[in-house]
Order: structure tokens, then sequence, then C-alpha cells
């Protein structure tokens, strides 16, 4: 088990919830007020946070919640928003940013629930499976803060290389943890050019590439070789989070949220929507069609 002990040193944009990317300021009210609701305010980013977040405004208004969305293409001011009172609440992180942002700034904010994680993939050139790897293979990673612990973890999740069992996730895991590459070629780069290395390496190569880079460069979940397991450490340690202040946490409106969010239907909105880039990391129980399916058959048949 490895340690989970400290928090990032550093609070940097490629440690939250869409890693490796660069956002410039923009803050923008989505919605309105509406009738007698009690006003639920919750700060996000665009894609795919407030796009999940429309999915729930009628479920919430029938609780009696106006959920009012707040987008915000910054990682800093959705935190300092929340801090200041001027939200509900927040999706657009995930924990260990938000750790840090915590102890960066003095701030008590808490991670109320994991709502879904943007899995991490490995894709070749000139590779169909991972076992047919060749001995002396170059793998490419992104090299920078979480990137590069979730690349690793994910190619320890796969069997392609071992860390060390007491590199600690929340501080980081480098090469410098490796304690067997397997013979492997690992070659860090900067985030944003993976998929372009991968392209001009040698055939037989594989990289592990961050979701959102990935769809940049036309690859899709479907085409990876591997993906973060929904269980493993990756997937649950990056997993993006409903925040709120410590205060608040058990508030009724906040949980509310929560609920509204971990659904079967959300989770399959998210299946369906963005094709694998986007899953759900909360249990859910998936709606049994056959019962439905069984009427619907009988039904054409007592038609005919």
């Amino acid at each position: 088990m490895r340690r989970w002990t400290k928090v990032l040193a550093v609070v940097t944009a490629a440690a939250a919830a869409v890693s490796g990317s660069t956002l410039a300021f923009a803050e923008e009210e989505t919605t309105e007020s509406t009738g007698d609701l009690e006003p639920l305010v919750v700060g996000a980013s665009s894609t795919p946070h407030a796009e999940i977040l429309e999915q729930v405004k009628d479920v919430l208004a029938d609780e009696g919640y106006d959920l009012q969305i707040k987008v915000f293409d910054d990682y800093v001011l959705p935190n300092t928003a929340l801090a200041d009172g001027e939200l509900d609440a927040n999706y657009f992180q995930h924990t260990p940013y938000l750790d840090a942002f915590n102890e960066s700034n003095g701030t008590d904010l808490v991670a109320v629930a994991k709502i879904h994680y943007e899995p991490f993939g490995i894709y070749g050139n000139g590779v169909d499976s991972l076992d047919d790897l060749a001995d002396g293979a170059t793998i490419i990673i992104p090299a920078d803060d979480s990137n590069e612990t979730r690349a690793l973890l994910l190619l320890e999740q796969e069997g392609l290389i071992d860390l060390d069992a007491d590199a600690d996730v929340l501080t980081g895991i480098t090469t410098l943890d490796i304690t067997d590459d397997h013979g492997y070629n690992i070659t860090d780069v900067q985030a944003d050019t993976v998929p372009a290395q991968l392209e001009n390496s040698d055939k037989g190569s594989i990289a592990v590439i961050n979701g959102n880079y990935a769809l940049g460069a036309g690859l899709k979940v479907s085409d990876a070789l591997a993906v973060e397991d929904a269980s493993g450490e990756a997937a649950q340690t990056y997993a993006n989070v409903i925040a709120a202040r410590s205060e608040d946490a058990d508030s009724d409106k906040i949980q509310a949220l929560v609920k509204a969010l971990q659904t079967p239907e959300i989770a399959q909105y998210m299946i369906d929507t963005y094709e694998g880039a986007v899953l759900p990391a909360f249990d859910y129980e998936e709606e049994d069609t056959s019962e439905a399916e069984s009427e619907s058959e009988t039904e054409t048949v007592e038609a005919e």
C-alpha cells in the first residue's frame, strides 16, 4: 500500500481536473434565478462539468433548489469564490489539487463526493496489443506533476514497470521511483507533445496520453490499448469531486446536489455522451431493461 501522507507542494494547473489544459480567465453565469426556489450556486469548468450539471437542474428544482451554474475557465477562482461564499459548491477539480489549494491558501474546502474521472490511456504506434510490445520498446509519458504520476501508475497497472512500494501518490511519482523498467525505454516529455511524439516515434512504440490531449489528437478511448482501472489508485485519486466549505458539506442543499448527480441516469449520460473519455466515479446500479424489452416484444406480437 502506498503512503498517502502529504499533499502536493505546488498548486499547478496541470494537477487540475482536465490534466494539462491551459485556461485563460473567464467567468460566466449560465442560469438565472427562477421563482421561489432556493438558489444553489455551483462553479464549474465548461466541459464536461457544466454540461453534466445541466442534466440535474430539473431534478433539483423538484427538490426546491434553483441550480445556478457559473462557468470558470480558470483553476484558482472557483476555489477562491467558494471560500469567499460566492458559491455554494464547485465541480472542476480532483482532491490532490484541492488539498494543495487549501495548504497554499489557508482555506478549509472539502471534497464532498466523487462524480467522474477522465481516464488516461495507452496508445500504440504499430502496436495492436501490449502483449506484442517488443523488448526495449520506447514508452513515452508526460513529464509534469500529476500527469507523470498517473502515467506511471497506469504502466504499473499493466505490468510494464514496477514502482517502489513507498512511492507517495500525493507527493508525486517520477521515473526515479521505477524499480524495474522491464527493459523498456521510458521517455518523459511535455504532456501536450506526447501525441505528436508518438506519431513521430519508431514503429512499436507506445505512449500514455491524457484524455484531453488524446481527444485533441483524434484518438478515442476505444483506440487505447489500456486505460486506467476505475477502481485503481489513479482513477480514485484523481476523480473529479463536488467541493464545498467544510461547514456546509453535510447541508441539505449540498447533499441534494450529490444525490442528483450520483444516479444511474447521470452515469449513463456520461457514458453515452463522452464515449469513454468521461466515466462515473461512483457506484450505481444499471437499470434492468429486460422486463421493459419483454413487454415491448409482447405488445408487438399482440399487435401483429
